[in-house]
């Protein structure tokens, strides 16, 4: 990744709907050279452009980390656990949990659910903890780009 993708970078973070006739000229090239190379990114997996949303804002009222303890491979558990809609993204950690699951639920009562009838039984998991989200604080997708 050179000095001009890194531009494109620094401008999608700002604005990821910006238009190419405004990215080409900020990062010195032409609108169509930007497209050509923010395509490159894209096709490479190197960036995504994605919409991204408060879950908390759009009807969901239920969030939370979900802490597991695994009994053998937790790449199996976040595999199964991924299936499901309401889990965001999983993480798989070291320290006193095996694995992070972030979830969205609708009620509370779906999270109860959700933690009881899907996660628990799942093969592998010793053990969950909950930690509900009172409110989102700082919520960014933005990191350095040298």
């Amino acid at each position: 990744m050179d000095e001009i993708d890194q531009a494109i970078l620094r401008e999608l973070q700002v604005d990821g709907r910006i238009p190419y006739s405004d990215l080409g000229p900020k990062v010195g090239l032409s609108p169509s050279a930007a497209r050509l190379r923010l395509q490159r990114l894209i096709d490479s997996k190197a960036v995504q452009v994605v919409g991204v949303t408060d879950p908390m804002t759009q009807g969901q009222q239920t969030m939370a980390l979900l802490g597991l303890h695994v009994d053998g491979d937790p790449r199996a558990v976040a595999d199964e656990l991924s299936r499901h809609d309401e889990v965001v993204y999983t993480v798989l950690t070291a320290g006193s949990f095996d694995l992070f699951a972030e979830v969205v639920c609708g009620q509370p009562r779906d999270l109860l659910d959700f933690v009881n009838d899907v996660v628990r039984v799942v093969e592998g998991v010793t053990s969950v903890e909950s930690f509900p989200y009172f409110a989102i604080h700082t919520h960014r997708f933005l990191w350095h780009v040298d």
